[in-house]
């Protein structure tokens, strides 16, 4: 409990959207114990000034007792409040006999700051508390019943109807400013809540998972027609409106799993799977497709599709349709079935096409993805006008400059680009494509134009969550952490058994000094199968330096499997091996200056010595040592897509990473690379001030 001084003109701060909060004028938490005093108070908060009559309270709050025994109840907790808050400000509550009500001059809310600035001006702070609220439920984690939830429901779509009305108006007079850069951030702001609380009560989109089919068929032993049916399926379905679809990476992580249906469908926020298998017979398919509940783990639908492989596209088009219709006849809803997308008239370009999109999403392995690539331009020699192959190609040249140890990343990433570029040629209406090559535009220090196509493509694909996190990527490189945050989120929420995804929000929890989230985040990517560095780096800023030491260490299990040596070196084992990553954890993890000097002594050699100069073993530890020199030599020398994604530790405000930020060279360093001219485009870090930045800018 907080007491001070009375202060007739302080302002508390009620946080409406999630868990209620309140805070005092300085920014602490006031805290309030027992959940139905935290209830009576955000009711209140919910309309300053507005008395509510205390039967409505009653009814709400204490629904089944007795009318007398309610009101006891509403006057003990309120006697409760008044001796906490009084001595912050006197005159918070207005009580009469019937009614009660908050003080309108005495608190102010999350709620009342958002529509305050969409109806002054607008101002551009209206984008960043769209951005910080997030997809957060009004007024969550309160639950009094059926009477309240209703009652609830009714507020939250009243507000959201409201805050519709109050974008769609300041949307109109940013157009008429002919301000595009704030039109469009406040457009990105709100189709992010809109696309996150879709999924809230008043939302009738359905969330399937695709499993990965499996292959019976000793000529195709790698499952390729299996895997492109699949990955196929998921792009058709994810256009359908009323439906929104798990991403690949988890549908793939969670394929590989004995757990029954019900959970993985749980695990992949689910509420039906998809799954089936396909047997072929020389150039006859037969195709099992059904449709599963996930909460019961039993089928609502099954079918049986005969083909053969030279119409391949009309048989994926046929289940897709299948299955929206039978969803639509489960929910009674009319939905939509997919448009029938372009691809390619030629039997021979689509499976090389399938062959060589299964080999990318495997990615890791020897000679995985320059067979991957070998395919995908045989497929393209046959049928050059074959967008999606375009995109697939880009996908695999961008996944071999990042997961294989190659000295050619820059000409990886330029062919990257021209095949993107190529693909939204065909295709305008290609978000990914777009996203990857904002990649390169990062290689050629230019983030501006890398923020402006992530934008553009996510406004082409928001449920994309490979485009979501892209974009919160990329504001995580800028140091826009609070605004990439809620992207993150919603591509963990579509996408949530995709160790990438945790990754990035290990990082910025990180940065925003969320010591606890960012470590339970690294946690889940390390359960995923990634390396464990960055859960290592948390867990020593949480202050168990020892424990990150061991944690960073065991990142060399990973070896030649998820990590690989630096390009042009050879593979270390046994005792080099463990030497090498003892003396990187402690450097990294153990807090003594001596560990330090050592480990950065031994990035200076490898800097001196490795092919690649500026490979990503040398940046990330560089960043989390503060070794700013060697972050300046590095990235301010050459960014490659592999190490592009260590820019986003350099925005932690914890020992020694903020040394490299403090550093006298930074904002040159920042000029060079291109990040400067993104601040001044789309808002400096939150760590950073702009230059001669006032209140209401």
């Amino acid at each position: 409990m907080r007491a001070t001084s009375r202060d007739p003109d302080a302002t508390l701060r009620a946080a409406l959207f999630g868990a209620f909060k309140l805070a005092a004028s300085d920014g602490e938490e006031i805290i309030i114990t027992g959940k139905r005093a935290r209830a009576l108070l955000a009711i209140l908060c919910l309309d300053p000034g507005v008395a509510v009559a205390r039967d409505r309270l009653c009814e709400l709050l204490w629904r089944g007792r007795f009318k007398a025994q309610a009101r006891a109840s509403l006057r003990q907790t309120l006697l409760g409040l008044k001796k906490q808050l009084t001595p912050i400000r006197p005159d918070f509550f207005q009580v009469t006999r019937d009614r009660v009500a908050v003080n309108a001059a005495a608190v102010r809310s999350d709620l009342a700051e958002l529509e305050a600035a969409l109806a002054d001006g607008p101002k551009p702070r209206a984008s960043e508390l769209l951005l910080e609220i997030g997809g957060r439920p009004l007024l969550d984690q309160l639950d009094f019943g059926e009477f309240f939830q209703q009652w609830l429901a009714t507020r939250r779509g009243q507000v959201d109807q409201r805050l519709q009305r109050a974008v769609e108006e300041a949307l109109l007079q940013w157009q008429r400013h002919g301000d595009e850069r704030e039109h469009a951030r406040l457009l990105n702001a709100w189709r992010l809540r809109d696309s996150v609380t879709a999924t809230g009560p008043f939302d009738t989109r359905i969330r399937i998972a695709v499993l990965p089919f499996k292959s019976f068929d000793a000529v195709d032993a790698q499952g390729h027609i299996a895997q492109g049916l699949f990955d196929e399926l998921i792009t058709s379905l994810g256009q359908v409106p009323q439906l929104l679809v798990a991403g690949r990476g988890s549908s793939l992580n969670s394929s590989n799993s004995e757990r029954p249906l019900p959970e993985i469908a749980g695990a992949l926020h689910a509420s039906h799977l998809v799954q089936g298998s396909v047997r072929r017979q020389g150039d006859e398919l037969r195709v099992h497709v059904s449709l599963v509940d996930g909460n019961t783990g039993f089928d609502r639908w099954s079918q049986c599709y005969r083909g053969d492989t030279s119409n391949i596209f009309g048989l994926q088009d046929a289940i897709a349709r299948a299955v929206s219709r039978t969803l639509g006849n489960v929910f009674g809803l009319d939905i939509q079935a997919p448009q029938h997308r372009r691809t390619t008239s030629s039997k021979a370009a689509y499976e090389l096409h399938l062959q060589g999109r299964a080999l990318t999403a495997r990615a890791i392995g020897d000679g995985v993805l320059a067979k991957a690539v070998e395919l995908l331009e045989r497929s393209l020699a046959i049928d050059p006008e074959f967008a999606a192959c375009w995109t697939a190609l880009a996908e695999a040249h961008v996944y071999t400059a990042v997961y294989t140890p190659c000295l050619d990343r820059a000409a990886q990433s330029a062919r990257m680009a021209e095949c993107a570029m190529k693909a939204i040629e065909l295709e305008p209406e290609q978000g990914h494509a777009r996203a990857m090559l904002g990649i390169h535009c990062w290689t050629r220090n230019d983030p501006v134009g890398a923020l402006d196509l992530a934008y553009e493509a996510y406004r082409l694909e928001p449920d994309n969550p490979d485009v979501a996190v892209r974009l919160g990527s990329f504001l995580l490189y800028i140091g826009r952490t609070r605004e990439a945050l809620p992207y993150i989120e919603a591509a963990i929420d579509q996408d949530p058994v995709n160790g990438r995804n945790f990754a990035m929000l290990c990082v910025a929890q990180l940065n925003l000094g969320h010591l606890d989230a960012a470590v339970a985040a690294g946690q889940r990517m390390v359960d995923l199968g990634l390396p464990s560095m960055w859960l290592a780096v948390a867990t020593a800023a949480s202050g168990d330096r020892k424990l990150a030491v061991e944690q960073y260490w065991q990142t060399r299990l990973l070896m030649n499997t998820v990590i690989f040596p630096p390009a042009g070196t050879r593979p270390l084992t046994g005792t080099a091996l463990d030497t090498y990553w003892r003396i990187a954890a402690k450097g990294v993890c153990s807090g003594r200056a001596v560990h330090r000097k050592v480990y950065c002594a031994m990035l200076d050699y490898l800097h001196a010595t490795l092919p690649d100069a500026s490979d990503t073993s040398i940046v990330a530890p560089a960043i989390w040592m503060g070794y700013a020199e060697m972050v300046f030599k590095t990235l301010g020398t050459r960014i490659t897509p592999a190490n592009m994604y260590c820019l986003m530790s350099l925005w932690a405000d914890i020992e020694p990473i903020r040394q490299v930020r403090l550093h006298r060279d930074f904002l040159p360093f920042a000029e060079h690379v291109g990040l400067r001219a993104a601040w001044e485009k789309y808002g400096w870090p939150d760590l950073l001030a702009a230059p001669d930045s006032s209140p209401n800018a």
